[in-house]
């Protein structure tokens, strides 16, 4: 067998070899769609207290609204980057599910998406909801949640999450008001309700913890 084509055939094994990582590596990062039975719903308790920090010119008072812990399928999931507050407390996003929502996550397409810190879903025809209890079923048994790490630990652990993952979460619902030295000041508010919908809805979660199941 002449050199030539045996380089070829290397060559093209090389080939090979970097289109499967790279198919590899889109698919880990985007995740899969799956669907999980009995993910039981948030747990949300009374707490008082917070905390005190410095981010992207800020300074950051975290007030607790209610001890939360929440396990969920992850059915999408955004990252934010950039240099602004909202990216520099809380990177990532993730759109969470549990009960029947969970369960039909393959049965039904959601046809989830966010953007621009909200979630959205949409099915091709309304009565697909049924088994998850209508529109009101999806969004009591579903959620937006912008995850603010306790630290660099976990922080490195939130940037981790994809769709498809079962995760618990726990730590804080909060609210953040933050200040710059000019006088500057950012707020951000989360909701303590599963029940709300639109703007305001989304839960703001102050991450002490987090694990995959």
């Amino acid at each position: 067998m002449g050199k030539n084509r045996i380089s070829g055939y290397i060559r093209l094994a090389v080939f090979l070899m970097i289109v499967l990582a790279c198919s590899g590596y889109m698919i880990w990062n985007a995740g899969t769609r799956r669907a999980i039975t009995g993910i039981r719903g948030p747990i949300q308790e009374n707490a008082e207290g917070g905390e005190t920090l410095h981010a992207a010119g800020y300074a950051v008072d975290i007030k607790y609204l209610a001890e939360y812990d929440i396990e969920g399928l992850v059915v999408h999931r955004k990252k934010y980057g950039g240099d602004g507050i909202g990216a520099a407390l809380a990177p990532v996003d993730a759109a969470l599910a549990w009960g029947e929502v969970a369960e039909y996550n393959r049965k039904i397409d959601f046809h989830w998406k966010q953007s621009g810190r909200w979630y959205y879903w949409r099915v091709d025809d309304i009565a697909e909801l049924a088994p998850v209890g209508g529109e009101a079923g999806l969004n009591e048994q579903s959620s937006n949640n912008h995850l603010v790490p306790a630290n660099d630990n976990i922080r490195k652990k939130v940037k981790k999450i994809r769709r498809g993952d079962h995760i618990r979460i726990k730590g804080y619902l909060a609210d953040i008001y933050a200040e710059k030295s000019d006088g500057e000041v950012f707020t951000w508010t989360s909701s303590t309700s599963r029940t709300d919908q639109g703007d305001g809805a989304c839960e703001l979660i102050y991450v002490t913890d987090i694990e995959w199941i």
